[in-house]
């Protein structure tokens, strides 16, 4: 059963304040993608080209360890992003985030933001500052843990 755009995009933290005109924007661009459990949303390393939004399911996600080791970084659920900065500039994902249940997710693709970028600038702009303010949350709500690493790191 697919996803209905609007609701999962308005469960959404990025989306946070989006009037409904702002909110089909983006459910016009979003296409609805399934994830059998066990199969990769996403690989560490591999080039992000796309922002994902959870409706359905848990998805864990993971990175290698020098040792390669594979390492629990936490579950993203229900309303909650994954891959947000392919929206912001092209690079490799920084972990792996693969289907803990059977996951139902809306995928927006950089190249469609680009497009809408062009079109629609204030939506784009106004999830641009969604997705700032997300990272810096999520940054925040990590700090102790980045303390704990940096005081183990060698040579500090």
């Amino acid at each position: 059963m697919a996803l209905v755009p609007e609701t999962t995009l308005k469960a959404c933290p990025l989306f946070k304040g989006f009037t409904d005109t702002g909110i089909s924007i983006f459910a016009a661009a979003a296409v609805s993608r399934a994830f059998p459990k066990g199969t990769a949303l996403f690989t560490e390393g591999k080039p992000g080209d796309s922002l994902l939004i959870v409706g359905e399911g848990t998805v864990r996600l993971s990175a290698r360890s020098p040792s390669g080791e594979d390492v629990p970084l936490g579950e993203v659920t229900v309303g909650e992003p994954l891959g947000e900065l392919a929206l912001v500039q092209k690079g490799e994902r920084l972990c792996s985030a693969t289907a803990q249940t059977d996951v139902m997710a809306l995928e927006i693709r950089a190249a469609d933001f680009q497009k809408l970028l062009a079109a629609k600038p204030q939506a784009c702009i106004k999830l641009l500052m969604g997705i700032v303010s997300h990272f810096g949350a999520k940054a925040r709500d990590n700090r102790d843990m980045l303390r704990t690493l940096v005081a183990r790191a060698p040579g500090t």
